[in-house]
């Protein structure tokens, strides 16, 4: 299937865009929001809908969207935003007229011919089969129920730094949280979650030291990919977090956009008693979807407006 508009042609069986005799070149997320927005040409495309369609089951921010529109708009040259149109607060309308073509037989037969240089055919098996993790609840080791919101946020916060690489699919977290206390084999989670990689790990607090040990395994062979601990001061755990993202994407990395993976991944300087007081009342958060809801929202409202002493 094709779809042309203005001076360009999007070629849904060859994964690409042409304008003239030219290919454009598109980040795999960023040729996906336009096939989405192509596809609903006319109508207002919610940024819901568009994180649905493009990053499914997977956490990303309104950063990440922003970015592939504004990709977007550059690949085809939109720099007055007369073709996508923002809708302020709520998502994006493709304001051209667009029509759509069912795909010839010479591109039904390039799509299924092997090219001889690889190269093409490595792009587009990205595009179909994007790097995928999951990222298992890290164990508490502490021997204290009351530091179980500790490792629950390293957890989540591990989650979100590597759902900043729009080339890596993420599980959410409510997928993996699944698993929190489960004893099973790794090669049975990648089945449930169809995904390639997991990572899992345990968290040991005693005092100012904490201890963060993480392994990344296959989760088709169960082989070990990397594994390594960390001994550091609590008021280090940021920097921990960032090394785990980075050593993660450096194993990963002959799959995903090297300009991507060499994003710096530092988080703006905050006091540990802020961030402490943020994973209890993100831990109290949740706890209400089990427990007394009212009261979990009052407490963790609470937590989160502590101010540090």
């Amino acid at each position: 299937m094709t779809f042309q508009f203005g001076d360009y042609t999007l070629d849904l069986a060859q994964g690409c865009l042409r304008s003239a005799d030219r290919d454009v070149d598109l980040r795999p997320k960023s040729f996906e929001v336009l096939r989405c927005l192509v596809e609903n040409a006319g109508r207002l495309v919610t940024k819901d809908e568009l994180i649905e369609a493009v990053w499914p089951n997977v956490i990303v921010t309104d950063e990440s969207l922003a970015r592939c529109i504004s990709e977007v708009r550059q690949a085809i040259a939109d720099t007055d935003q007369k073709i996508i149109k923002t809708v302020p607060r709520r998502g994006y309308r493709f304001s051209i007229a667009v029509s759509q073509h069912p795909a010839n037989a010479a591109t039904a037969a390039d799509a299924a011919t092997p090219l001889a240089t690889g190269t093409r055919a490595g792009v587009e098996q990205r595009r179909a089969d994007p790097p995928s993790i999951a990222v298992l609840p890290f164990s508490n080791l502490s021997g204290d129920q009351q530091q179980e919101y500790f490792s629950d946020g390293i957890t989540e916060d591990i989650i979100t730094e590597l759902s900043r690489f729009s080339e890596l699919a993420v599980i959410a977290r409510n997928s993996t949280f699944q698993f929190k206390g489960k004893a099973l084999d790794v090669r049975d989670v990648g089945r449930q979650l169809s995904v390639r990689y997991v990572l899992e790990g345990s968290v040991r607090r005693a005092g100012d030291r904490i201890r963060i040990s993480a392994q990344l395994i296959d989760a088709v062979s169960g082989a070990h990919r990397w594994a390594e601990r960390y001994d550091r001061e609590v008021s280090d755990v940021f920097a921990v977090q960032d090394e785990v993202t980075r050593a993660i994407v450096t194993v990963i990395a002959g799959y995903l956009n090297m300009a991507e993976a060499e994003r710096t991944l530092l988080k703006p300087p905050a006091a540990w008693e802020a961030y402490d007081y943020y994973l209890r009342g993100a831990q109290t958060y949740w706890s209400g979807h089990t427990e007394s809801a009212v009261a979990s929202t009052y407490e963790a409202r609470r937590l989160l407006e502590s101010r540090c002493r």
